[in-house]
């Protein structure tokens, strides 16, 4: 039949063009961002904010920039910066991090953080939640935030890098 064939050419041609850019974009190794040892600390059942940190690395030729992070943790999930002014700490939102090319972002305690403020759930040593990144260039990367003991500094060494 003519126009069943013509029929199947057309929807064959549309599921290409839209999944053209799809594949070219997965596999265009340009893209590749690695989070390494997300982590956050245990909070007490009555704390309203807790922080995540991680290394972010940039293997790409181009410098890409964190601009956002979302959780269903807390009602609010920012990039944060804690700095210190005439001796006095603060903590305040940044419109985001940039991640050089062939480089990496240290988000650490006393430095940038992505910041969870009115959590909705206590942080529990031993237990994850789900975090998803925003990045410039390479989109969205959802990673698995691993919940630390009171105090931790980290557990750099203990997790597998995150590749997108």
């Amino acid at each position: 039949n003519p126009v069943m064939n013509k029929a199947i050419l057309l929807i064959a041609a549309v599921v290409a063009t839209i999944l053209l850019p799809i594949t070219h974009a997965s596999a265009d190794g340009a893209k590749i961002v690695t989070i390494s040892a997300p982590w956050a600390r245990a909070t007490s059942t009555k704390a309203k904010s807790s922080a995540a940190f991680m290394t972010v690395k940039n293997d790409t030729g181009q410098t890409d920039r964190l601009i956002a992070a979302k959780s269903t943790i807390a009602k609010k999930t920012e990039i944060h910066l804690t700095t210190i002014e005439n001796g006095v700490m603060k903590m305040g939102r940044v419109e985001g991090i940039d991640v050089p090319a062939g480089g990496m972002a240290m988000l650490k305690p006393g430095g940038h953080h992505v910041m969870f403020m009115g959590l909705k759930q206590q942080l529990k040593e031993g237990s994850h939640f789900p975090l998803t990144l925003v990045f410039a260039n390479a989109g969205e990367v959802q990673i698995d935030v691993q919940v630390l003991k009171p105090g931790s500094k980290g557990n750099a060494h203990k997790h597998q890098p995150h590749k997108h």
